[in-house]
């Protein structure tokens, strides 16, 4: 059974919660911001696969040689979007997370990413349906939010590098998408079902990570075993982390 959050970790979220809310983004100014907000708004009203790109231009008020310009797909903008909020959580002030356990710091960190992503929860939660219906925008997500925990494994002071860090991501991210499940769901002010969905996520994950260091060791091993080999495999693998 997971445990609860621990009365600090709980305590802090709360405070952010109620005195610590992103403040309102300002009005898009480029065409770029113009493009993603407007796909935004789109998403939480119609299925990813239903928005066009006259759709998007249209409510961004943007011409489609502009909306051309910027992006190439739905997707992209998506990709933006990610990126965007990776930044949110990145730029906040994290220092008073050094003496917590990884575990801790971990979820602080994932609150954070929630709190930046609280304006599109309507969204999130039309995204998740689509993903549901359609494998391929699954995998495509996948590889997206993939590339977005590490940043997060990162931030909170855990290897996101090589394929310990490879693996650490991929199960984060399938383990981040449960919680946005439930926090879509969440309507308590206080996210006590969130907090909670993202407490039984990390301790999982926590059961599961003596299985993933032992599966990265036996390459390693192997790689021992054949002499010549083994530095240029682990650039390799640094490389593929973080492409």
């Amino acid at each position: 059974m997971a445990r609860k959050p621990s009365r600090r970790t709980a305590a802090k979220s709360a405070r952010r919660s109620s005195a610590g809310r992103l403040a309102p983004a300002s009005a898009p100014t480029t065409d770029r911001d113009k493009i993603v907000a407007a796909f935004l708004a789109l998403l939480a009203e119609k299925p990813f696969e239903d928005i066009g790109f006259s759709d998007i231009a249209g409510r961004g008020g943007v011409t489609l040689t502009q909306l051309r310009s910027e992006f190439t797909s739905t997707l992209a903008m998506l990709a933006a979007q990610i990126k965007a909020t990776d930044r949110a959580v990145l730029a906040a002030d994290l220092s008073d997370m050094a003496e917590e356990s990884p575990r801790e710091r971990l979820f602080d960190v994932l609150m954070r990413r929630l709190e930046a992503l609280a304006p599109h929860r309507a969204a999130v939660r039309s995204l998740l349906r689509s993903a549901r219906r359609n494998p391929a925008l699954a995998l495509a997500l996948n590889g997206l939010a993939v590339r977005s925990q590490q940043w997060m494994l990162t931030a909170a002071g855990i290897g996101a590098s090589g394929p310990r860090g490879v693996l650490r991501a991929q199960g984060l991210a399938v383990l981040f998408a449960s919680v946005l499940r439930a926090w879509v769901q969440d309507d308590d002010p206080g996210q006590a079902r969130t907090m909670a969905a993202l407490d039984r996520a990390l301790g999982r994950g926590q059961r599961l990570a003596g299985f993933v260091d032992e599966l990265c060791y036996i390459p390693s091993r192997i790689c021992r075993l054949r002499p010549g080999r083994r530095g240029r495999g682990d650039e390799d693998y640094e490389e593929a982390a973080v492409v």
